[in-house]
């Protein structure tokens, strides 16, 4: 692109700024979209509801492992042009989510999804930023915020309503007139703001060592469950796999000249501490995302419509309290930001700890609602943190390591909740059967309806005391996220969020 490139105006920059943001919002979509959608997918692929959130944990970890690598294609391959590659193959592998018919074939795709669908990211707002006037670049910013903020909310919604009455499949095919759009417009519009490309040296060793380390943790954390974990031969294995591949991409990252990831940013305390409380905080935060639609719709017998409604209230609180959260990390100690924003999350979790069987919309909805309110302190405060301790040199590198482990940190949060969820649920189950007194209900029914009875309730109440306990631990590790921020010194420089994105 030539220095002289004028930016849009007028209709053109309406069309432009409306593809770039309608793509991002489409990612986006698609993190939350499927969380609502599980055990309907999981009823289609006659799966058990556990092994539908593979679904889910695919598509975060090869977003996860495709975005430190962002940079180095767009820079290889130009900014337009892998905006609109990435956009057109999220669009096709959509399609064959859409088609698919056995978990197997889900999951492929939706790990190229997911591949697709890391770039889209940065590259729809590096070009928001370039097609706005210079003096208009806060509007360009704050639209792409926006529909990263809106989206998680619209997911369940969406994801819910189609579920109960389309199909499943629509969650995916609703994806290809966005992606049809977004491309026309795109190549109309965006073409003249090409880059240059350059043949910079990329890590192929890296990138290798990365994509079977976190590709094997994550398998052996989704399949553990299953196979009675350290018992199964193939759960040893792959357990090995990730922690001999870990170790090998560690000492090879510190020793090459043109890492894949540059640890070298880990040196500075403040963002080695961010990095800790935005992942630990995310972890927590995103497996509730998971869990609280499976609880509902499998036990408390909600539609995947309305199930979306109570989980989507999380968001409303967030799009408020943005412009809040970004005025007050420019006033105050960005660490008491972060603290008390983590401290207001963790007391919202501890008032899951106190849910029934018998609860009502209000009350299950409610610390959704709460809960948005710290999410921006918490996300935008250690976002500044990390990236205010690292050199300007070493933003863009710093953003890329914290996008990566942030996402890592989620889709290994759902796989470990999913076990602990199950486990909780057959020991709260044992506890409950041990202080039963069924005579009456065998009584009044009959001994073979009595025990069918019997059965349900005592599954319903052990699912629900499960999900307490969880809720219990999450709010201790938001108890530790918000002590540990602490440790990190009070940064002094200013983030240049264009390039930190």
């Amino acid at each position: 692109m030539s220095s002289d490139t004028q930016s849009l105006s007028g209709f053109k920059l309406i069309l432009g700024g409306a593809a770039l943001a309608l793509a991002n919002f489409m990612v986006v979509l698609d993190i939350t979209i499927a969380n609502v959608s599980v055990p309907h997918i999981s009823g289609a692929l006659a799966v058990a509801p556990t092994q539908g959130t593979w679904a889910i944990t695919s598509y975060s970890v090869a977003e996860a492992i495709c975005v430190p690598l962002s940079g180095w294609i767009a820079s290889r391959f130009g900014e337009v042009r892998v905006f609109m590659l990435a956009v057109l193959g999220f669009g096709i592998f959509s399609l064959l989510c859409g088609l698919s018919t056995s978990l197997e074939a889900l999951i492929l795709f939706r790990v190229f999804q997911g591949f697709c669908g890391a770039p889209i990211m940065p590259m729809s707002q590096t070009l928001l930023l370039r097609i706005f006037p210079k003096d208009k670049a806060p509007a360009a910013l704050g639209l792409w915020s926006m529909t990263t903020v809106v989206a998680p909310i619209a997911g369940p919604i969406l994801g819910g309503t189609i579920s109960d009455n389309w199909s499943w499949h629509w969650i995916f095919f609703i994806n290809l007139p966005v992606v049809a759009i977004c491309v026309t417009l795109a190549w109309q519009l965006l073409r003249r703001y090409e880059t240059g490309t350059t043949r910079n040296p990329v890590d192929y060793v890296g990138l290798l060592l990365l994509v079977i380390w976190v590709g094997a943790l994550q398998i052996m954390l989704d399949k553990g469950r299953e196979v009675d974990w350290f018992a199964n031969g193939l759960i040893v294995w792959l357990a090995v796999i990730a922690a001999v591949f870990f170790l090998a991409f560690l000492i090879w990252e510190l020793t090459e000249a043109n890492p894949i990831i540059d640890l070298s940013v880990f040196r500075q305390r403040g963002f080695t501490i961010g990095v800790i409380a935005q992942s630990s905080t995310y972890a927590a935060f995103f497996s509730s995302v998971v869990l609280i639609p499976l609880f509902l719709q499998t036990n408390l017998g909600y539609t995947a419509t309305w199930s979306g409604y109570a989980t989507a209230f999380v968001g409303v609180m967030a799009v408020l309290m943005s412009p809040v959260a970004a005025a007050f990390g420019s006033r105050f100690d960005i660490r008491l930001m972060v603290s008390g924003g983590v401290i207001w999350l963790g007391m919202v979790s501890l008032m899951r700890t106190g849910w029934v069987t018998q609860m009502d919309f209000f009350t299950l909805s409610l610390p959704q609602f709460l809960q948005g309110i710290g999410m921006p302190f918490f996300f935008i405060g250690t976002t500044l943190l990390a990236l205010g301790s690292v050199r300007p040199d070493q933003t863009a590198s710093a953003a890329g390591i914290q996008n990566f482990m942030r996402t890592l940190s989620g889709a290994i949060a759902t796989s470990i909740v999913q076990t602990i969820w199950e486990t909780q649920t057959r020991l709260q189950r044992a506890e409950l059967v041990n202080v039963m007194h069924p005579g009456r209900v065998l009584d009044s029914y009959g001994a073979a309806q009595g025990r069918i009875i019997l059965d349900r309730l005592v599954q319903s109440e052990a699912v629900t005391l499960a999900t307490d306990k969880i809720a219990l631990w999450s709010a201790g590790i938001f108890a530790f996220a918000a002590a540990v921020i602490w440790l990190a010194p009070k940064p002094k420089a200013k983030v240049d969020m264009s390039a930190a994105h």
